[in-house]
């Protein structure tokens, strides 16, 4: 029971971080477009400003926590790839444009093929 209820003031902390996270968003939007008079440089300053409030008050959450844990799961899957020799990638790369040309010219006599069946042989329609 009381796992639950410390889940639950989890995640009203959590909404409050992410609602306060989308109202810095709107915010920083808001400043851009009110700060137009006080020159680029000013603008895109309040901008980035308010983007990068936004940025940490999202990160503070625990959907932010688990974005940042998504994102080293997946650096540390990336490092366990082994990744091909320039040779076998250049040769896995002829096989597969071989069969492209293969599949092409296939589909391409299939076509003509259906074409001659249909439109001179049942039609009769001459070209």
């Amino acid at each position: 029971m009381a796992t639950s209820e410390v889940q639950t003031v989890s995640a009203a902390g959590d909404k409050m971080r992410l609602a306060l996270a989308a109202a810095l968003v709107i915010a920083a939007l808001v400043a851009y477009y009110l700060l137009a008079g006080q020159g680029s440089l000013v603008q895109w300053a309040g901008l980035l400003a308010g983007l990068m409030a936004a940025t940490v008050v999202f990160l503070t959450s625990e959907s932010g926590r688990q974005l940042i844990a998504f994102g080293r799961d997946a650096v540390r899957e990336v490092k366990k790839v082994v990744w091909p020799e320039r040779k076998e990638a250049m040769q896995i790369t002829a096989y597969v444009f071989a069969f492209v040309v293969v599949m092409a010219l296939f589909l391409w006599l299939t076509d003509k093929t259906l074409e001659w069946v249909f439109y001179d042989l049942i039609l009769g329609w001459k070209k």
